[in-house]
Order: C-alpha cells, then structure tokens, then sequence
C-alpha cells in the first residue's frame, strides 16, 4: 500500500532554489512567507542555531530540512567556511498540511544515514556547482523529489514518534489514515476505521491517540480542513468544498471551519487575498 501517494494527491511539493556556493559569513534565514527550508551541507564546518534551540554543530555532510518556518542562522568554521546547496519549500497545504505539523522543527540527517538519496544527491550537486542552461527549473525539481525521499525515508525508518507520520509507520493505524486521506468526502464512523485496521474500536480508539497524538476523528476533521482550504484557494465555492470533504452542506463545513481554523471561509478566504495582495 502507498500511504503517501493519497497526501500528495491533495498536496504538491514545492521548492525554489536561492543558494549554491561556499559560506564564509554569519548568515540569517527568515522567509517572508513562511515557507521552510531545505539545507544540504556538502562539506565544511556548520554552526546552525534555530530560535529558541540550542546551537548544533555539523562537520559531516548533512540534509537540514525545516518543514515549517522557522528562523535560524548558520555560523560556518573560519578556515574553510561550507559548501551550501539551500531551497526555501512548500510541503503543501501551508502550516495545516499533516507532514509538515508531524516532523520536527530541525531535522538533520547525515548523508551515511539516508544512502538512498544517493543518486538525488549526486545530480542535485552536479547542477547546483555548474552553469547549465535551465539549472533553476532542474535544482528546483531534484529539490523537490527530494523532500518526497525524505519524508519517505522517515516513514520507513519510524523515525518521528508522534503524529500521522508515526501513524503511517504503524502498519494497523496506516491502513485507517490512508483511507482517511484517500477518501475524505466519505461519512466516515469511528468504527469504520476501526474495521479498515482489523482492531476493536476500542483498541483502535486507544492506539490511533497514543501514537497519532490526537482521536481519529480529530484527525479526519483537521485533515478535511486542511483540504477545504487548498480547494478555497483555488476558487472552487464553499458548497463544493463541502461535498469534496464529506459534509452535507455549507452550514456544517462553515461550523467546523470557523472551530479548527478560528475563522468561517469567507473570512479566511478574504485575509487570504490581504496577504498575497501584500507579498505579490
């Protein structure tokens, strides 16, 4: 079973190459817009602080992705400064899309503990140090495939203890979000999911919160949510939003829009078109 594909079905990665080169100077990343970052430290000596963290120091060549905005500053060694490849990213869904909540602020990852970017690697540094023609639209591509690799390689190694891609990682509780994910306009019952897992509702009730960190209703609400806003932003009315994320009318999305987002859609759309007004 793909337990990614129905995510990013709803969801596309995005990413924009802005760094290549060697490092020499304190330096501070704060994207306006929110977006993450995908670091990827080729060689040298890095001083990296996140806000609020305390300092971690690299001397082997590392992924540092950051799937939600997060300041941070990298400090690089004196003598030989870092080899740096960096892309801001979009996970999809913006702040409300289930990947990027389940991962944590930093994560680093030594290139001998994920082998199997190997070949992404190779060819994302072989654009990123020379001059081809059309070298952007392919770093930022490479860039791409790559957070896909990523999030994979933590799923499959049960790397994050908490949230869906801890639920994803256990074999049972996977089976119950990927159908929650591939089918979010379904009436879905506690004891549907229990049935899809093969567990008791209790049990499941019990196991899906121990390890997801929320009940598998909250879950589905907030994931139906994080749809409704992706299918807002792209025009479609609030009655068809409704139908798409298994509500029977507008009045019921509209309640629980307004209860997990603070906001109805008509409001979240307007202060939507306020900030890309304002950043555009």
């Amino acid at each position: 079973m793909d337990h990614l594909s129905a995510l990013f079905g709803h969801f596309t990665p995005s990413a924009r190459a802005f760094f290549s080169g060697n490092l020499c100077t304190l330096t501070a990343f704060d994207d306006p817009e929110g977006r993450g970052y995908l670091h990827i430290l080729k060689s040298g000596r890095l001083r990296v602080s996140v806000a609020g963290g305390d300092p971690i120091e690299l001397s082997e060549p590392s992924l540092l992705l950051m799937p939600r905005s997060a300041p941070h500053r990298f400090e690089p060694g004196a003598a030989e400064g870092a080899d740096l490849v960096c892309a801001t990213i979009e996970i999809g869904g913006g702040q409300g899309n289930p990947i990027a909540l389940g991962l944590p602020e930093l994560m680093v990852i030594p290139f001998s503990r994920i082998t199997t970017v190997s070949a992404t690697l190779v060819l994302l540094m072989s654009e990123a140090f020379a001059e081809h023609d059309g070298r952007q639209v392919a770093l930022d591509r490479l860039f791409e495939y790559l957070i896909v690799q990523v999030i994979r390689h933590v799923v499959t190694e049960g790397i994050v203890s908490g949230g869906v891609l801890a639920a994803l990682a256990d074999p049972r509780l996977a089976r119950a979000v990927t159908a929650m994910h591939e089918r979010p306009d379904r009436l879905w019952t506690l004891d549907d999911l229990a049935e899809v897992t093969g567990m008791s509702r209790t049990n499941f009730a019990r196991h899906f919160r121990d390890v997801a960190g929320a009940t598998p209703m909250d879950y589905l609400a907030r994931w139906r949510m994080t749809i409704a806003q992706n299918l807002l932003r792209k025009g479609k009315s609030i009655k068809s939003v409704a139908s798409a994320v298994g509500y029977e009318s507008p009045a019921a999305l509209t309640r629980t829009f307004a209860k997990i987002v603070g906001v109805s859609p008509r409001q979240w759309l307007a202060t939507r078109a306020d900030t890309d007004q304002a950043t555009g």
